[in-house]
């Protein structure tokens, strides 16, 4: 019965901790009567204003969840459109070929991640958002890319442009 008690609390920390203090679900739709759902999120880059990434993600039913016996854990797949939604003004970025990660959705209690990284395309003057699954081992496939192109717009480089 501890054991139950620890998992439940767990499992409620994992689901209130769960979003990003960048991201607002803004929609969400029924896919089939186990109450399985597709949650649509506005992710706003912490770094840079201006840019909206819209993220989908799956969002398992507690009957799809009976029915499985898998109670922690969501599919990792996503899909993901990132666009210019106002000025578009870049603060201090990661500018090395890793990038960096501006937003994570976790899709198990412990072991799996839905993350989002953006990567800044000098030569292309181009910003490069990839959402990709993140796990402990068995890394996956599954990803989505998105592009804002920022030649010929108005950026303002609060610390100047990279040469």
């Amino acid at each position: 019965m501890k054991h139950l008690r620890m998992a439940a609390a767990l499992a409620l920390l994992a689901a209130l901790s769960a979003g990003s203090a960048h991201s607002k679900e803004v929609g969400k739709v029924g896919v089939d009567w186990l109450g399985n759902d597709i949650v649509i999120e506005a992710i706003t880059d912490p770094d840079i204003s201006g840019i909206t990434c819209h993220v989908t993600y799956f969002d398992r039913g507690i009957i799809d969840r009976l029915q499985k016996g898998n109670w922690f854990e969501d599919p990792s797949n996503n899909a993901m459109s990132c666009n210019q939604t106002g000025p578009i003004e870049i603060g201090d970025i990661d500018l090395g070929k890793g990038g960096e990660e501006v937003f994570q959705q976790r899709q198990s209690l412990i072991w799996k991640s839905v993350v989002v990284k953006r990567i800044y395309d000098k030569e292309n003057d181009t910003l490069i958002y990839l959402s990709h699954s993140r796990q402990v081992q068995d890394g996956s496939a599954k990803m989505a890319i998105s592009t804002v192109p920022l030649y010929g717009q108005n950026v303002t480089w609060k610390n100047g442009k990279p040469e």
